[in-house]
């Protein structure tokens, strides 16, 4: 489907302001990007991930020029390449990982956060993003230099745990007591994984995982199940996994772009349904996913008690759903079918239009809830005068997220990027994909 103008106009707000959060809530002395924009918020070093990511869709579109987002790219890659790898609990990586959370001046690791393999991953995807795109000589050689040497030095096979991959480590205890089970956002960490020359997983370890994945009939679809909305998009962020097919999804007929095309079906049979009798939910109101929520025991209005679950991974159908949705999930669905994603979101701007307050989507919304139920962290709204709660502030992911999909439904810049890289063309090959564009 072509957007019309008018859905050009809101893509082009909502995906500008998204970016500008990615510039205001950066250190460009070291190119770290905070989680949060609430105050004293740490580095992400996922949101960074995005970020390199977001530089080149910014250039592109002229939200800035391609000189300075090379030097913002080759600031970030020199700290990071040059931040302290080592087993101390202050450090910035291990082994070619890096810490969850990041100190936003120092680069140290922030309180006892984890070693994060996953996080890494999105980071890593960002540092091959760029090193794809700035092609010319000078700062633009650098990055390609730094970007080889930082995914040449993760040593993935040593984040093996059990025969999966852990998702964490930490100085003081070692490897955290679980993995990767179940289909998830780590496809984007298998493939980065699998396609490395120099310390790569081992090759059974994608068909490990799949063997732990839940194929079922829900709702009127049959999914690759996994609850949240965000784990079937993220790896999609970077890689087109459109007619390309591991061993698992020639058995099944399908494909991973496919089954969130189909996830996303059934988000939006799921509201239409809406089990629980949240305020809101419908076919042009979903997005149940991982984001901020409200965190004590509070009113819906019709004066009974709803458990609430805080910042969580809400799911469908099995839940946890507490009435929170995020605002910004239905527009990031847009490669996957446009028009859902822009009726869902007209539908949300026009009925509660302080879900996007200076045009750029907060990570969670209830409107179930009756304004007088406080949550750390978070503040609360009213809306259509009766009330709920608004997430207080903005998350990186999301925004960073939110830049890449309307880029990927629009030019397929991301996606093209990534298709000729051989470290992605090497890692799906490893995993034992074929077809479509890697024929």
């Amino acid at each position: 489907m072509r957007d019309e103008p008018a859905d050009q106009e809101l893509l082009d707000r909502l995906q500008r302001s998204a970016f500008e959060y990615l510039l205001a809530y950066a250190n460009p002395a070291n190119g770290l990007v905070a989680d949060t924009s609430r105050p004293g918020s740490p580095a992400s070093i996922a949101v960074v991930g995005f970020a390199l990511s977001c530089y080149p869709v910014a250039v592109e579109a002229g939200w800035v020029t391609r000189a300075d987002a090379a030097a913002r790219t080759l600031a970030t890659l020199r700290f990071f390449h040059g931040g302290e790898q080592g087993d101390g609990a202050r450090a910035t990586g291990y082994r070619g990982f890096y810490y969850h959370f990041l100190d936003m001046r120092s680069g140290e690791r922030v309180s006892s956060c984890e070693l994060s393999l996953i996080d890494t991953a999105l980071l890593m995807a960002g540092v091959l993003t760029a090193g794809a795109y700035f092609d010319g000589a000078g700062a633009e050689a650098d990055i390609r230099t730094l970007s080889d040497a930082l995914y040449r030095r993760v040593d993935w096979g040593w984040g093996v745990n059990g025969g999966t991959v852990s998702q964490g480590w930490k100085p003081e205890c070692g490897f955290l007591h679980y993995g990767w089970e179940g289909y998830n956002e780590a496809a984007v960490l298998y493939v980065l994984g699998m396609g490395s020359p120099t310390h790569p997983l081992p090759s059974s370890c994608f068909t490990d995982w799949t063997l732990t994945y839940q194929w079922e009939h829900l709702l009127g679809e049959d999914v690759l199940y996994s609850g949240p909305l965000f784990t079937h998009l993220f790896s999609h962020a970077w890689i087109d996994f459109r007619g390309i097919r591991d061993a698992f999804m020639r058995e099944k007929n399908s494909d991973y772009f496919e089954n969130t095309r189909r996830t996303v079906a059934l988000h939006r049979e799921y509201a239409a349904r809406n089990p629980h009798g949240f305020k809101g939910y419908g076919r042009d109101f979903w997005g149940v996913t991982a984001g901020d929520g409200p965190a004590v025991a509070v009113r819906r209005h019709d004066g009974t008690h709803l458990r609430t679950f805080s910042y969580s991974a809400r799911g469908v159908p099995f839940g946890p759903d507490d009435g929170t949705i995020a605002p910004w999930a239905m527009a990031a669905t847009a490669p996957f079918g446009v028009e859902a994603a822009l009726a869902g979101t007209r539908h949300l701007l026009r009925h509660f239009p302080e879900v996007c307050p200076e045009g750029r989507f907060c990570s969670g919304f209830n409107p179930t809830l009756r304004a007088g139920g406080d949550a750390a962290g978070a503040r609360e709204s009213r809306s259509d005068g009766a009330g709920g709660w608004l997430s207080n502030g903005w998350y990186g992911l999301d925004q960073g997220l939110l830049v890449m999909m309307i880029s990927n439904h629009r030019t397929g810049l991301i996606w093209n990027l990534l298709r000729g890289n051989t470290a992605i063309r090497a890692g799906l090959a490893r995993a034992g994909f074929t077809g479509g564009w890697l024929a």
